[in-house]
């Protein structure tokens, strides 16, 4: 629930208070369905310093009241978001949907949706295990701290100190929360609570000189001018303090709550095991897919592609004089190919990133064909970082400040090359930068006249049903893979990986699978290497349904496109479909089907 709400906050009225001042919205009455939705939640962003800094709108500007604070991460902070989001969905009923058209029946359709679907995730109220491997404050909170937020002056490092100091009082709110959770029945599962503890000691080991959040800042500051030796001292000297008696004793209690906890923890990877189980997940699986499918509907989906996609991977096996084994174990052979890795030192790093850095421009020099609009805002190519890569994905990508103060970044963790060798490295970048998760992203913060829900809604299933659907594209309409059949096998090694977290989600969180029964099967269908399948695996036990988002929204694209193509025959232009996808900004796939059917039917109506 907590990110949900997190989520919602920063999503709106961040515009407004750079453009009325912190104080106007309390006098401004809403005129119109828009104005009410950014009314309503500005509250909401108010209440999230940590989104707020994310959006990068007002930081360290005349306006900026939060960057020197967290959030407020108890129960009674939860309850009083929630109560704020229960009287926004009821308000916005007053504006709709009836004598509602166009764009402004589009807001209110999306933001009923998503306030609905917050709703339901409401009713548990210990869901999730908010500490975990791979997310939470314990992992989230540092890299915010070091990435994100923004240190341009003395202000803004002071309040970077503060920020540090914030971060014991967070750790002591989120403690609480756990206990809570445990007295509830919810206990993650053994080998979550393992990897846990195993991060969170590695994150203060050494103490507080060496820890990450003073290990980095000399360099911030050295960017800062006019700031003194001494002064630089002085907030380095400041940081290493608040580490050491705020941070270092607040991973200390938490890593002792979680030992104790381990004594309680059962080995059952699926969220069926805690209290409410089975309907958590069916919430999760609506939230995420953004449809009403089952898990049994999803299981056999997944089965349906992983079968499909094989075929389609043997073929070019088989022409490439690959025939001897099994297809995961020549997909094995080709991955370990020497020929095929980067050499896991610095060097090899360095290589790949320049040859992420190739395969951007290269699309990008295509891209004009293809889309009405391309991205304004910068993309970087960055490395993981190392205190974090152990447990994080394969690559994500980071959206720019609407403010223009941070780029786009497409996060590639190197902690063993091999796990990304040269005939993968394209479809990764498709997904995650052009033409995927910064076009998209691009494309809606680029929306104007709408509420801010339209720039930011976040809604998995369309973000990485395009980001797949990206990929698809760059082989069967750009020719990407046309000189690298290879590449292309990597593209369906990708897909048949997302194929299978069809099967692998819904057989451990609705057919009582094990660990070890996922771990088996995504190793035998995607020849991926153990570590890497293992973190996987493990990602989906700590977010049920998540997974599931990716090929059930990539399907829905397709089906779309094949609706519009048999419509409009000779008349159907791609560049104008990807305009009509992404045009409105991410929305639930039922909403973005009458979108393109409308679409359809204005082009209908244009050839007479």
């Amino acid at each position: 629930m907590r990110l949900f709400l997190k989520i919602l906050a920063g999503l709106f009225g961040l515009i407004l208070l750079a453009g009325f001042g912190l104080f106007t919205w309390f006098w401004w009455k809403p005129v119109g369905i828009n104005n009410y939705i950014n009314k309503a939640t500005i509250s909401f962003a108010m209440e999230t310093p940590e989104l707020m800094t994310q959006l990068g709108l007002i930081d360290n500007t005349p306006l900026d009241f939060h960057s020197g604070k967290l959030g407020d991460y108890t129960r009674e902070g939860e309850q009083k978001q929630l109560a704020n989001l229960r009287k926004a969905r009821a308000g916005l009923d007053k504006y709709g949907p009836e004598g509602l058209e166009g764009q402004e029946l589009l807001s209110y359709e999306i933001v009923a949706w998503f306030f609905d679907d917050m709703l339901r995730q409401a009713e548990f109220e210990h869901g999730s295990y908010r500490v975990n491997q791979i997310s939470g404050v314990t992992v989230d909170m540092p890299q915010f701290l070091t990435d994100t937020h923004v240190i341009v002056s003395e202000k803004s490092a002071k309040r970077y100190v503060s920020r540090v100091r914030e971060f014991g009082r967070v750790l002591r709110e989120v403690r609480g929360r756990v206990e809570d959770d445990r007295a509830a029945g919810v206990i993650p599962p053994d080998f979550v609570i393992d990897k846990s503890i195993a991060g969170m000691k590695a994150f203060i080991e050494g103490g507080a000189a060496a820890n990450i959040l003073v290990t980095t800042l000399p360099a911030r500051l050295d960017k800062v001018e006019g700031l003194s030796d001494a002064k630089k001292a002085a907030l380095v000297a400041d940081t290493t303090q608040a580490v050491e008696t705020e941070i270092i004793p607040g991973y200390e209690a938490m890593i002792a709550l979680m030992e104790e906890l381990r004594a309680e923890a059962v080995h059952d990877a699926g969220i069926w095991h805690i209290p409410e189980g089975e309907e958590i997940y069916a919430a999760a699986l609506k939230s995420n897919t953004t449809t009403d499918m089952t898990a049994e509907e999803v299981h056999a989906l997944g089965l349906a592609e992983v079968a499909r996609i094989e075929a389609e991977m043997d073929a070019i096996l088989i022409a490439a004089g690959r025939t001897e084994g099994t297809l995961p174990e020549r997909i094995s052979a080709l991955m370990t190919d020497p020929a095929q890795n980067y050499t896991n030192d610095e060097a090899g790093r360095q290589e790949m990133l320049d040859d992420l850095v190739r395969l951007n421009e290269e699309v990008m020099a295509e891209a004009g064909d293809y889309y009405m609009v391309l991205p304004p805002q910068p993309l970087e190519i960055v490395r993981v970082p190392e205190y974090s890569e152990g447990s994080s994905a394969g690559g994500y990508y980071m959206p720019p400040a609407l403010d223009g103060s941070r780029p786009g970044r497409f996060y590639i963790n190197q902690k063993n090359t091999a796990d990304n060798p040269r005939w993968t490295l394209p479809t990764l970048l498709y997904h995650e930068a052009a033409p995927g998760h910064h076009f998209q992203i691009s494309a809606a913060q680029l929306i104007t006249g709408v509420p801010m829900i339209r720039k930011f809604g976040p809604f998995t299933a369309y973000a990485e049903g395009w980001a797949l659907y990206a990929e698809r594209m760059a082989a069967t309409d750009m020719g990407m893979y046309a000189e690298n059949p290879l590449g292309n096998l990597g593209r369906l090694k990708a897909e048949m990986f997302r194929a299978v977290r069809l099967v692998v989600d819904t057989g451990m969180h609705a057919k009582r699978w094990s660990r070890e029964e996922a771990i088996a099967y995504m190793r035998e269908k995607t020849g991926m290497t153990e570590d890497e399948v293992v973190r996987e695996i493990e990602r989906y036990v700590v977010w049920p349904a998540q997974a599931t988002a990716y090929k059930t929204g990539q399907l829905s694209i397709l089906a779309a496109r094949a609706r519009a193509q048999a419509a409009l025959g000779d008349r159907f232009d791609v560049k104008q479909f990807h305009q009509a996808v992404l045009g409105s900004g991410a929305m639930p796939l039922g909403i973005l089907d009458k979108v393109v059917d409308d679409w359809i039917a204005a082009e209908q109506a244009k050839g007479g």
